[in-house]
């Protein structure tokens, strides 16, 4: 938790808004998506999503895994509370709505599925992309597969996967994708391991959102050489996500905003 707070405070400190950026691909990201306030009608399928688990008070066995595919642990839980805890907050679902609707992508992968909190935002912001989304445990992508049919999200493909293996496999990486979430697995090792792996689908217009780059110091560090990294041209450090670009006309630069 002080870990936490050192670093809104000092995100605050070196935080701008669009009036203090000058970058016009920035400046018209900030200003047209980020403090977009209109009131689009797929904010209340969102919130419809998220209203139908919080009220589900049936229990799932989670699972999560540690390196590799090995489990780390189990336990059983009730729905509702991995959708109070666990998934994205409702402004930040908001928040990826619009980025998905400002950038139009025609393919998307979701790296970390949940249930589906996000995957409906990324979902909506464009209804006529091909998007993939991998959940590791097989419960949780059950019931998100179950959400999916009932908000009826025909253009979402859940695989239930270990990420890591998945991502190696030579049909993956002949991909590509014009925006990836990666909210899968938030350790520097595994956030450095995709980014890697990742780096053969990219494009001139790609867009990586990386979630929790404060989380921790592990998170903080792996932000800061995905920032530095030569084919990273624009790095937005938004304190929840970093938001990366590898657009080849754009200078190298790195910003801190407060969305």
């Amino acid at each position: 938790m002080l870990h936490t707070i050192k670093s809104y405070l000092n995100f605050l400190w070196h935080s701008k808004n669009e009036h203090r950026v000058h970058s016009p691909f920035v400046y018209s990201l900030v200003s047209k998506c980020f403090y977009d306030k209109k009131k689009y009608l797929e904010y209340s399928v969102l919130q419809n999503y998220r209203k139908s688990l919080l009220q589900n008070k049936n229990t799932i066995v989670v699972t999560d895994f540690g390196a590799g595919s090995k489990v780390f642990k189990t336990n059983t839980r009730p729905i509702s509370k991995i959708a109070k805890t666990a998934g994205i907050s409702s402004k930040r679902a908001e928040l990826l709505f619009r980025i998905t609707n400002y950038f139009k992508p025609e393919s998307i992968l979701e790296i970390g599925t949940s249930l589906g909190l996000a995957t409906v935002a990324l979902s909506l912001g464009n209804k006529n992309a091909t998007m993939n989304t991998l959940e590791g445990c097989l419960a949780t992508s059950l019931m998100a597969k179950k959400q999916f049919v009932k908000f009826n999200l025909k253009n979402v493909k859940l695989i239930q996967t270990e990420f890591s293996s998945y991502l190696k496999t030579f049909e993956f990486r002949l991909s590509t994708f014009d925006l990836i979430y990666f909210d899968g697995n938030h350790s520097k090792s595994a956030t450095l391991e995709y980014f890697e792996l990742l780096l053969p689908t990219i494009t001139n217009e790609t867009v990586w959102i990386f979630d929790d780059i404060h989380w921790s110091q592990d998170m903080k560090d792996a932000w800061k050489i995905i920032q530095n990294h030569p084919k990273v041209t624009v790095a937005i450090d938004t304190f929840q996500w970093g938001l990366v670009f590898f657009r080849k006309e754009q200078p190298k630069e790195h910003f801190v905003i407060r969305p």
